[in-house]
């Protein structure tokens, strides 16, 4: 039975993987060389969680800790995914630094707590809700720093704008998700608590960030590409601060504390 006391062992192996992946997408290798121990060690991690989630008996996504763990697994994830469609080699080591940052913050507060789960967490659709989550948040993540990257370069802001797509189809999935969990838990779809507001705040705000990207890029626009891609990376910073409120800065809020049934 694997269980939290193993946890620093399939990190460990983990990162080592990841740290030959990485190593081998800045220096310019292959993508074998890149790819097969990026993958490695993400099966390594998810054979952790898989064996985790057996040994609480529930899903482990009830805290902040075990959230954290499934950003670990997904930002290299994340990683590979870009490195193979994109070949930037620095999207490796970004993801691999960020999923230690991550493992380390578990190591010294895991927030692994008991197997027990409260009511409104049993219902089905509570797991597919966060996991999904979760995994749009390693793609607005790396795509902030792509954003970034992009606009301090002068590159093309393409796969900044086809990352962003893709991460809001999963916040979209995932907040029909929530709607459907909350459906069953407390038996209404949307009730304005203050992490639903946030999550849709976050929403529109990567909406907004789409539409002006769609704008700007019209024939007829008359804005210098430049002056476009600062407007882009101010909104999407916006968004990526409205996301980690979303996450996690929501459980510092007193007026949530107080009301919202999303503080565990």
């Amino acid at each position: 039975m694997i269980d939290w006391d193993f946890f620093i062992y399939y990190a460990l192996g983990a990162m080592f993987c990841w740290i030959v992946g990485a190593w081998a997408a800045w220096r310019q290798k292959s993508a074998a060389h890149v790819l097969v121990p990026t993958l490695v060690g993400t099966g390594v991690f998810l054979f952790f969680i898989i064996g985790l989630w057996q040994s609480l008996e529930r899903p482990p996504l009830r805290t902040m800790g075990e959230t954290r763990l499934w950003y670990s697994f997904f930002l290299p994830a994340v990683g590979a995914f870009i490195y193979s469609r994109w070949r930037y080699r620095w999207v490796l080591p970004f993801s691999t630094l960020m999923a230690a940052v991550f493992i380390c913050i578990n190591l010294f507060n895991p927030e692994i707590h008991s197997r027990a789960l409260m009511p409104a967490l049993q219902s089905p659709w509570f797991a597919p809700h966060v996991i999904v989550y979760i995994f749009a948040y390693a793609l607005m993540g790396v795509a902030t720093l792509m954003a970034v990257g992009a606009f301090m370069k002068k590159a093309d802001f393409a796969p900044v704008d086809a990352l962003v797509r893709l991460g809001i189809a999963f916040l979209t999935i995932g907040m029909l998700f929530g709607a459907l969990w909350a459906k069953d838990a407390w038996g209404h779809y949307w009730s304005w608590d203050p992490k639903e507001t946030w999550a849709a705040a976050t929403w529109l705000c990567y909406l907004l960030y789409l539409h002006f990207r769609l704008v700007s890029q019209h024939p007829n626009s008359s804005h210098s590409t430049r002056r476009c891609n600062s407007v882009a990376l101010s909104i999407l910073l916006v968004a990526f601060c409205l996301l980690q409120m979303c996450w996690w800065g929501i459980n510092y809020l007193p007026s949530a504390q107080a009301t919202s049934v999303h503080i565990y």
